[in-house]
């Protein structure tokens, strides 16, 4: 009983901490990154999102990305509830698909097939959203998202999407060691985890 206590402490703290990096970086890293959508700002908090579902699945990673969206939204600039739909909805498929597929094997070989099918996920969701969203409540005119579409919104969730998967892939694998000697990370199976 006391074991299960600690372990849900340490998870709870771990949870804690990778929502505190994921605050940070949202407020301090934000960058544009495609000429054509300038407004479109590239930010790292999905990376240690991303670190969580790795960790914990995509239950508790989907936890933090909801409590960081509504930061996000009402906090620094994130367009209210319409941008906290929109953000939970694309990085929560790349969350959710990440947690999903490393979560069975724990191989690094189905995080990256997460990250792969997550960013392409992200981006395809982004479409829809953008018309219904910017259109129906930020007043946009349907012809210029029409217009931003391809040179703008796609390649922008997909360098997002990629970038921040590539970055919580190499920090995960760099971490892992340290994680499973300290006893801070413990798979559910024997399987090897890298």
């Amino acid at each position: 009983m006391k074991a299960n206590v600690k372990k849900s402490l340490v998870s709870m703290t771990q949870l804690a901490m990778l929502a505190a990096v994921a605050v940070v970086l949202m407020a301090f890293v934000r960058i544009p990154i495609v000429p054509a959508a300038p407004f479109l700002e590239y930010d790292m908090a999905d990376a240690p999102i991303l670190i969580a579902a790795l960790m914990f699945g995509p239950g508790p990673s989907l936890l933090i990305l909801l409590i960081i969206s509504i930061i996000q939204a009402f906090l620094f600039g994130g367009n209210g509830w319409v941008g906290l739909v929109m953000h939970f909805a694309a990085s929560g498929a790349l969350v959710a698909l990440v947690g999903f597929f490393y979560q069975h094997r724990h191989k690094f070989f189905d995080a990256v097939l997460g990250m792969i099918l997550g960013t392409l996920a992200m981006t395809a969701i982004m479409i829809p959203m953008n018309y219904i969203f910017t259109v129906h409540f930020f007043g946009t005119p349907k012809s210029v998202v029409d217009a931003l579409i391809l040179p703008g919104i796609v390649p922008f969730n997909l360098i997002k999407a990629g970038l921040n998967s590539a970055i919580s892939g190499v920090l995960w694998k760099a971490l892992m060691p340290f994680l499973q000697n300290s006893g801070l990370y413990r798979t559910n199976t024997e399987r090897e985890v890298l």
